[in-house]
């Protein structure tokens, strides 16, 4: 026996487990397919969860003066409720936001410090209305649910 019949011996077992052959042809065996793995539901990014929960806190559910309220237009409202909801989310204590309707109609919302409720994040406000020549205070104070919407717990 030589010495290259040694090593060639398990080179060729291991050649030859590959394939299979069915007469002259030679034909290899497929590797198993794998399929893709499939992720499951996403997460909504900060600022998909910030948007939702802006269109779905409304300063028509006791951020405003109702008095107030029935003099704003459409434009007033929407301008009110994006600067009532950023000054809860992000403002800080005794800087207050600022926002300008049209025809006239301002406003002003000032927050005080987070407060930890029932494991709730909880602020004091006070949103101020100036529309047709008179100024209307809203005090309260609101809570972030769970879903990111703010809602007045408490309203003066």
């Amino acid at each position: 026996m030589n010495r290259f019949a040694l090593f060639a011996t398990p080179l060729v077992a291991l050649t030859l487990a590959a394939c299979t052959t069915s007469g002259p042809a030679t034909t290899f065996a497929q590797a198993p397919v794998i399929a893709p793995v499939i992720a499951g539901p996403t997460l909504a990014s900060p600022a998909q969860t910030t948007q939702v929960a802006l269109a779905q806190t409304s300063v028509a559910n006791g951020f405003v003066d109702p008095a107030a309220l029935a003099l704003m237009t459409a434009k007033d409202s929407a301008e009110a409720n994006s600067a009532q909801f950023y000054a809860l989310q992000f403002g800080r204590p005794g800087a207050p936001r600022q926002w300008a309707g049209d025809k006239g109609a301002t406003g002003t919302v000032a927050v005080g410090p987070y407060v930890r409720v029932n494991n709730l994040d909880c602020r004091d406000f006070t949103h101020t209305v100036k529309v047709a020549g008179a100024d209307y205070v809203k005090k309260g104070t609101a809570c972030r649910e769970q879903t990111g919407n703010w809602t007045v717990v408490q309203g003066a």
